[in-house]
């Protein structure tokens, strides 16, 4: 899969076709993903309340952390306001230890969190023994491609362990190989069920199978989901892990 253009990667751009299964891979892979039975959710998603609004038709009590180290101005409103608490913070002082069942930190919340280890050990603090975290990060796929777009050659003959990238818009984004992603979450204490790649059919093949046929969206998601990928990060620009508390 050939890295998507920075430009493109807010959803906005050409690329319509492609962040629309996009998120409707992410819609079935926590639809997948979520407790059988009604349970608290924290969602550090960033305050665009679509997956706190999916958790909570799903049955579940969602506590929403707006603004967690990135604004959500102008974002709307998606979610039932009399199943999820909105709560507006910088960390996760507000918890108490063992205080909710589930952890989301999707919309690549821990690579704008650059102290991830700090955020991740929050996350395993406030989970209850056998709670769940599932967590998406910018791959080193994305960083490599973005660094290259700018001509920072340099960067990327660096070797060291952290790989911070600067966006044309100013802001830095912290990737992640598939085996920092695991060493991230086991050394907070959390057992990882599973690490991939959010996706890795292009969007090239997305576009030329919803342009022959527009009912294909479902039969594609199922195809990404159902191919078992763990620990492959050389395509996709996103990674996301499933790790548990013990």
């Amino acid at each position: 899969m050939l890295p998507i253009p920075a430009e493109e990667l807010n959803g906005s751009g050409t690329l319509g076709p492609y962040w629309t299964f996009y998120h409707a891979v992410v819609a079935e892979q926590l639809s997948r993903w979520l407790p059988e039975s009604p349970s608290t959710i924290l969602d550090m998603s960033c305050g665009r309340g679509r997956w706190a609004s999916q958790a909570a038709k799903a049955g579940h009590r969602v506590i929403e952390v707006v603004d967690f180290r990135r604004s959500a101005e102008g974002q709307p409103l998606l979610h039932d306001a009399s199943k999820v608490r909105q709560v507006r913070a910088d960390d996760l002082r507000f918890l108490p230890d063992c205080s909710v069942d589930a952890v989301l930190a999707e919309e690549r919340a821990m690579s704008v969190e650059l102290m991830a280890e700090s955020a991740v050990s929050d996350i395993a603090r406030v989970l209850r023994p056998g709670g769940r975290a599932l967590i998406c990060v910018d791959s080193l796929v994305l960083g490599m491609a973005i660094l290259a777009e700018q001509n920072y050659w340099a960067h990327l003959r660096q070797t060291g362990e952290v790989m911070l990238v600067p966006w044309p818009d100013g802001s830095i984004t912290r990737c992640f190989s598939s085996g920092q992603l695991r060493e991230l979450l086991t050394d907070a204490g959390l057992e990882v069920e599973w690490v991939r790649s959010r996706t890795v059919l292009s969007p090239s093949t997305v576009d030329h199978v919803l342009a022959a046929d527009s009912r294909a969206l479902t039969w594609l998601v199922n195809t990404e989901l159902d191919a078992h990928r763990d620990d492959d990060d050389t395509v996709g620009i996103h990674l996301v892990a499933s790790a548990r508390r013990i």
